[in-house]
């Protein structure tokens, strides 16, 4: 007979840990632009008894019994999916965004195809190609960029690579990428050349999903998202796609990639997706896109050179080492400050990811706690603070005091765990 006694009876350890992350989430400043803050509801559905069940299969077409229940809330989450962003065809099992490309991938590509996505130092995703990814050692790989003068998608290379290498998928979205992106100019290319074409709108779901950034759906045979960044759900994925690709897709994910599906996340997912189609979402995703304006011009007043020149969705990319600094010692820096942001390529970087010239930040899970662009103008002076010292413990001690002050505004979960 199971435990039922409270986590921190049964195993003070665990509690311990989680209590200390909370306390983390609660008193610091999350600028990582893949992050966010659920809310109660999601989290409840996330930790409900869907846990117990086995549901290999689909909705009405299961590998074990007693999935009445499990097919209802699997139903809910591709018809809720379905209306948001006006898909033919959802498939709402994959356990993370990286799940939901390789189901593309391993349904539509063989080996010895060509696949052509974002250079990862450009702004791309390791799934879009990256040698030390499995799109990248599966499959030849041709990569474009963004042009060395404006840092924006350079379609005029797309154009001329995809004539010359004839990929058999493009893939188009990007996870350290601040400006929109031109879906129906991608389609053009895909269609001179007689390519498939995937969208990965894991970072800007949420956008897309309120009218703030073009949708790629209409444009693309394929199009997969997490739903743990704006969209502000549970961690996990999705596969958008049209209707006569809806079989081999769904193969791909089961039993092709994946085997029995986490009920219990995929009912997180039909929550946060219900919350997505109210009125606050869009009001919030607003907020988001706002918010990230005012963090990137405040952060251009105090000398930081912004990638690309500003942002047009939620996050944005700094150039530290104009500065002098690396994003290795700036995500340090600013760690111990109580700001929690990660190192980033940045296009034409000399350094490699590890070390990085830049640092990629975000605003979702910042707006998700109620701040606005007067808060923005407080973090980027705490940001501007904290490295203008990296090294310095006693500054970055102030700047946590300050962080600290500035977060008791804007309490989180307290007191739920």
């Amino acid at each position: 007979m199971p435990s039922y006694l409270t986590l921190e009876a049964s195993d003070p350890e665990v509690a311990a840990a989680i209590g200390r992350e909370r306390g983390r989430q609660n008193d610091g400043l999350e600028l990582i632009a893949s992050e966010n803050f659920v809310s109660r509801a999601v989290m409840e559905a996330a930790g409900s008894v869907l846990t117990n069940k086995y549901a290999e299969g689909y909705p009405g077409r299961r590998y074990y019994g007693g999935c009445e229940h499990v097919d209802e809330v699997e139903r809910l989450a591709i018809a809720r999916a379905k209306e948001l962003f006006g898909a033919e065809h959802v498939n709402v099992q994959p356990h993370s965004g990286t799940s939901a490309n390789m189901a593309v991938y391993f349904a539509f590509l063989r080996p010895g195809d060509t696949l052509m996505g974002m250079d990862l130092s450009c702004g791309g995703h390791l799934t879009h190609g990256h040698r030390l990814s499995y799109s990248g050692r599966d499959f030849p790989v041709v990569a474009y960029g963004v042009d060395r003068e404006r840092e924006r998608i350079d379609f005029d290379e797309v154009a001329r690579l995809a004539r010359e290498h004839r990929p058999k998928l493009i893939v188009c979205g990007a996870s350290a990428y601040s400006r929109q992106i031109d879906f129906a100019a991608f389609r053009a290319v895909a269609d001179e050349v007689g390519a498939l074409l995937m969208a990965d709108m894991a970072h800007i779901a949420g956008l897309v999903a309120t009218g703030l950034h073009p949708s790629p759906v209409p444009h693309c045979d394929f199009v997969t998202t997490t739903t743990h960044k704006t969209l502000r759900g549970p961690r996990g994925g999705l596969v958008l796609c049209r209707e006569k690709h809806a079989k081999e897709i769904d193969r791909a994910v089961f039993p092709g990639i994946q085997g029995g599906p986490l009920m219990h996340i995929i009912a997180a997912k039909a929550v946060a997706l219900g919350e997505a189609l109210s009125g606050e979402f869009r009001a919030y995703q607003k907020q988001v896109v706002a918010n990230a304006r005012r963090l990137a011009e405040r952060l251009a007043g105090h000398g930081f050179r912004i990638v690309s020149g500003g942002t047009d969705n939620h996050l944005f990319l700094v150039d530290v080492a104009a500065r002098g600094l690396t994003g290795k010692l700036a995500e340090k820096a600013l760690d111990e400050a109580g700001i929690t942001a990660n190192k980033n390529t940045i296009p034409f970087d000399a350094n490699p990811p590890l070390v990085a010239s830049g640092i990629r930040l975000g605003t979702p899970a910042l707006t998700t706690r109620g701040m606005d662009e007067a808060a923005m103008d407080e973090v980027g002076d705490l940001i501007a603070a904290a490295l203008a010292a990296p090294e310095d413990a006693a500054a970055l001690a102030g700047v946590r005091e300050r962080v600290v002050a500035l977060t008791a505004r804007f309490p989180l979960y307290d007191p739920l765990s």
